[in-house]
């Protein structure tokens, strides 16, 4: 302690001294720059997805001369964790030179997205300071795009392939030294369904980068550039501490555990996720042996959202064990290593389509992470959640001559229960954090009738304490329309833990004329006027012996 009772910590890289007042100053400057980032994203946007979902996320990150690590992230959604760092490592890398005013957008799986709905922009920042030439820091935005073209409207279709989902952009400068690139911006909205409501949210993700940018600037004018270099790492380095501090407390030793994908939508499946963890001097090793190879259909998944979905998992983890959030950012990463193997499930080859690996398959990974680590924190770890994300996308043109109109949302279930506290209900759950659409929002902006929208009962799992419930949504469509829907959990329920029963297993149904048909996990069908599309959520698993 000093003289005035602050505390001083020492840097471990320089040992240098570092006020843990000023450190906390400085985590929620870099968080609040992300998070007006959002504010400013979610209020611009035209999409209900992006604007009354908020299915989007922003980050910072910081140029410290060896790397690009990312700063702080907003805590929007958590499937983007690991992979917004990925998009930016790759947008520096080729497109440099930076220059003030610049802006790269890209959205390909293989080189730094995660699914080609999910565009990324990445924004150079440069201090008023003549001495640097380079960018000190880099702002990112990633939002979820209602419709990036592709074979079916919403951009999520049963694909085999990537290039039947949508546009492809590679990193590309979509603004230069202040100018947009206009042929660049035109060929994006010529190849979506909704050019105008592309265009709106793509001005909103640059308004965004504005904020963040002018944000950081002010951060620098004030505490100067060489001080906020300095926080910043002191700032990486304490987030890996807690993260290894966490991991110390679970006992060291190899957890295994195993789930399953219903199917690819394909024709195959069960489809297995392996996973073994190594815990061992305050290390953790995440291993994906075992996991099956690459599959014929969209449920592939890019290794950034795998990292994703175990940092969120560790994170959770970090907050149960020592009451303490985490810093989000690149140092929370350094005591976790990720192992997947190559041409599997989690790391397929090009041009394996990947559209539902995002959305589904990141869930499933949670589910054997948190498998795993039950064995090892039996007390901590809670049930299983609904286990998916319920996607359904549709599109059409409500009468001739009227623009055509796409949408994409994701559906809440039921959350796992835990030794504490029963499941929450009707919630989106892990690597999905966004809202629900409201019924007046999703009526106003489109040709259709939400009829129900309730809680499922008797979905959650019986326990000690009992797993939430899923919900029940009926949608009548007022004019034909094509939709899709990409959902798990539809044949292996969500399982409970100690003892506690697993949740009921979702359901997808077609009403026409009064008569009801069953629909499998994932389906593509053409509606028609008075067509009904109901769709019941998994409900979470239970935790404990009743």
């Amino acid at each position: 302690m000093t003289m005035d009772g602050s505390s001083i910590i020492r840097h471990p890289s320089n040992s240098m001294k570092v006020s843990a007042a000023t450190l906390a100053i400085f985590n929620n400057l870099f968080a609040s720059v992300a998070e007006e980032m959002g504010v400013t994203l979610g209020r611009t946007a035209y999409s209900p997805n992006i604007k009354e979902r908020l299915d989007f996320s922003c980050a910072l990150f910081w140029q410290n001369g060896t790397g690009t690590p990312m700063l702080a992230q907003a805590a929007h959604i958590p499937v983007h964790l690991g992979a917004m760092p990925a998009s930016v490592q790759t947008a520096v890398s080729r497109c440099v030179p930076f220059l003030p005013g610049d802006v790269v957008i890209l959205n390909d799986p293989y080189l730094g997205g995660n699914h080609l709905p999910d565009i990324t922009m990445v924004s150079p920042v440069f201090v008023a300071d003549d001495t640097h030439a380079e960018p000190q820091f880099f702002v990112a935005s990633r939002a979820h795009h209602a419709d990036v073209g592709g074979m079916s409207p919403g951009s999520m279709p049963l694909s085999t392939e990537i290039f039947q989902e949508g546009i492809i952009i590679p990193p590309i400068k979509i603004v230069a030294a202040g100018k947009r690139n206009e042929a660049v911006w035109q060929l994006i909205l010529r190849n979506v369904r909704t050019p105008a409501e592309r265009e709106g949210d793509l001005a909103a993700q640059l308004a965004a980068h504005t904020i963040g940018a002018q944000r950081l600037a002010a951060i620098v004018a004030r505490y100067g550039l060489a001080q906020t270099q300095h926080y910043a790492q002191a700032l990486i380095d304490y987030a890996a501490r807690l993260t290894q501090s966490a991991i110390e407390k679970i006992p060291n030793g190899r957890f295994q555990f195993t789930d399953y994908l219903d199917d690819d939508g394909q024709g195959n499946g069960p489809i297995p996720i392996a996973v073994t963890i190594t815990i061992e001097g305050g290390r953790m090793q995440v291993d994906f042996a075992g996991t099956a190879p690459a599959v014929k259909g969209n449920l592939n998944a890019v290794p950034a959202i795998v990292v994703s979905a175990v940092a969120y998992c560790v994170r959770c983890v970090a907050l149960a064990l020592l009451k303490i959030d985490l810093p989000m950012n690149q140092g929370a990463f350094q005591p976790v290593s990720v192992r997947i193997p190559p041409g599997s499930l989690l790391d397929p080859y090009p041009p394996h389509a990947v559209a539902a690996g995002n959305v589904e398959t990141s869930q499933r990974v949670v589910d054997v992470v948190f498998g795993a680590l039950a064995q090892a924190l039996p007390q901590i770890i809670p049930a299983a959640s609904q286990g998916t994300m319920n996607n359904l996308t549709f599109g059409g043109v409500a009468a001739a001559g009227e623009l055509p109109f796409a949408y994409y949302e994701t559906l809440g279930g039921g959350v796992g229960a835990g030794p504490d506290a029963p499941g929450g209900s009707g919630m989106h759950t892990h690597m999905s954090n966004t809202l629900n659409t409201p019924v007046e929002a999703l009526e106003y902006s489109f040709p259709l009738r939400v009829e129900a929208y309730s809680l499922r009962q008797g979905s959650g799992g019986a326990g000690q304490a009992c797993g939430g419930e899923g919900l029940h949504r009926r949608i009548r469509f007022l004019c034909p329309a094509q939709a899709t829907i990409t959902s798990e959990r539809r044949q292996r329920p969500p399982y409970g833990l100690q003892g506690g029963a697993p949740g009921k297993q979702g359901k997808n149904m077609l009403i026409r004329g009064g008569k009801e048909t069953n629909l499998s996990a994932k389906v593509q069908l053409d509606l028609e006027p008075n067509d009904i599309l109901q769709i019941e959520t998994p409900g979470g698993g239970g935790w404990g012996i009743t």
